[in-house]
């Protein structure tokens, strides 16, 4: 199988590695191989935090500028900063408003066939009743695109498997919600 490489990103605190986590066990029980890497800056203190995630033959756990299929960022100005991990024609999911990108970067995505999807995940998770949940529901709305080794069927029985008992009904609900607003995008 061709190396997938997948960008997370986002700030302390907003689940980046349970993100990072959720996929990389959907791969292994989809029998892939997988090459993980995470980096902190200040993640206790609201700092930047990226984790890369390789499905396939990697040989490295780092993904190079300009190699990623696809960036995942839970904040907006994380998903600019990282955007030169993309390779030409990469998927961009960010958490932000119906206004992104922002002008400036507007030019360079187009140059760089770059493909955008934006949802205000936090806001959607906030209306659910699980701030906290962000994290899952840009999954979710990752998934209803399609796109990748990682199937929304395969997503969402790893997240059941996942979450704890109490939990359950509420995340799969963010994950059925959130899949559901991406599909309408679709």
């Amino acid at each position: 199988m061709k190396t997938i490489n997948y960008v997370l990103t986002g700030l302390g605190g907003q689940g980046i590695l349970f993100m990072t986590k959720i996929l990389a066990t959907t791969a292994l029980n989809k029998g892939y191989h997988i090459l993980g890497a995470e980096t902190h800056g200040m993640a206790q203190r609201g700092g930047s935090v990226v984790s890369h995630l390789r499905i396939g033959d990697a040989r490295s756990s780092l993904i190079r500028a300009g190699a990623a299929d696809f960036l995942l960022s839970m904040d907006e100005f994380e998903a600019y900063r990282y955007l030169p991990y993309l390779k030409k024609g990469g998927k961009l999911f960010a958490n932000a408003s119906i206004q992104f990108p922002d002008t400036r970067v507007a030019a360079y995505l187009e140059k760089n066939e770059i493909e955008f999807k934006a949802m205000e995940a936090a806001k959607k998770a906030m209306e659910l009743g699980s701030p906290k949940s962000t994290n899952l529901a840009m999954v979710a709305f990752y998934a209803a695109f399609g796109y990748g080794p990682l199937g929304s069927d395969d997503l969402r029985t790893t997240v059941d498997d996942m979450s704890p008992g109490p939990f359950k009904e509420k995340n799969l609900k963010i994950f059925d919600t959130c899949y559901e607003t991406g599909r309408q995008m679709v």
